[in-house]
């Protein structure tokens, strides 16, 4: 692997419980992120997005609304991610919903069957739309992952097999919103993972454990962000308003960079960012842009004869 890094837009809520995150990659531009790479010395190049796709209510498919735009995002999200990863260089990708991560996962897999996936998530987006009612697939994601039964069969069969993943190569971070069905998946499919609770108490700790402990077996790691696993009062930039819930901003950024300390780390996808949901004067986006920027430029795998 090169210390190049490639930047995906992936400007899509489709799979959303409502419109926002589609905003997300042109937010974070905007606020300056790639020059912030850059002044990190990161080797960072923007190729663009993927299509684009604000949410709306689907009246006829309301248990996995917006299907068709959801698996023509990830598509796509994968095969720019393919592209990154062939290259020998790594891939940020800026969602976008949680159902982004489908084609990283994708992508990544048209590059090695060895791929692992730490999932940084208050939810664990086990349900599916037999199991709940709401409609909306970035809820579900890790289950079309692990095709598990009642998913839907054009987003489980998004990449070069099906299931994309064994539940042995997901590791949950940061859960602590689980409901019954999920649970029960959770226990018959032996699911790893550190509660949410765990990781306040020791982020870091938590991250080289997941990275460095669990993730050290795979060719390719990926970390998927779910900005949800903040809490909403305490850094205000999450699609889910939860107060009280997840990890403090300094938390999840001090967790973010242990888990990034591992050498095989090639894909960081980032998800659920509401740019609507920041502070009016633009800072709440420019201090989450410096603190990946940051947070990126403190990886050894991208510092490497740079």
């Amino acid at each position: 692997m090169s210390n190049k890094l490639i930047v995906v837009g992936a400007p899509s809520s489709a799979g959303a419980y409502a419109p926002g995150q589609e905003k997300a990659p042109e937010a974070l531009r905007n606020a300056g992120l790639l020059e912030m790479l850059h002044g990190n010395h990161l080797r960072a190049e923007d190729v663009g997005d993927v299509s684009s796709f604000r949410w709306r209510p689907d009246r006829v498919s309301p248990r996995a609304m917006n299907l068709e735009y959801t698996v023509r995002a990830a598509r796509e999200t994968a095969e720019k991610t393919r592209s990154a990863l062939s290259s020998g260089a790594r891939a940020l990708i800026l969602g976008g919903d949680c159902t982004i991560e489908l084609g990283t996962v994708s992508g990544a897999l048209r590059v090695s069957s060895n791929v692992g996936l730490i999932y940084v998530d208050l939810d664990v987006d086990l349900h599916t739309p037999q199991t709940t009612t709401d409609g909306a697939l970035d809820w579900m994601g890790v289950a079309h992952m692990l095709g598990v039964e009642g998913v839907a069969r054009d987003l489980k069969e998004l990449g070069p097999c099906s299931p994309l993943l064994p539940p042995d190569s997901v590791f949950l971070f940061a859960y602590k919103n689980v409901e019954p069905a999920e649970q029960k998946l959770i226990d018959s499919l032996d699911i790893k993972g550190i509660h949410a609770d765990t990781v306040a108490s020791n982020p870091k700790g938590a991250g080289l454990e997941a990275a460095l402990d669990w993730g050290k077996r795979f060719n390719h790691l990926l970390i998927h962000l779910d900005v949800d696993v903040i809490d909403f009062e305490n850094f205000p930039i999450a699609e889910n308003t939860r107060r009280k819930m997840g990890l403090t901003f300094e938390q999840a950024i001090i967790a973010l960079e242990a888990l990034l300390q591992a050498p095989n780390w090639t894909a960081l996808t980032i998800t659920e960012v509401n740019p609507d949901h920041g502070l009016a004067d633009g800072s709440t986006i420019r201090d989450f842009a410096l603190a990946i920027a940051s947070a990126l430029g403190r990886t050894p795998a991208l510092m490497l004869n740079r």
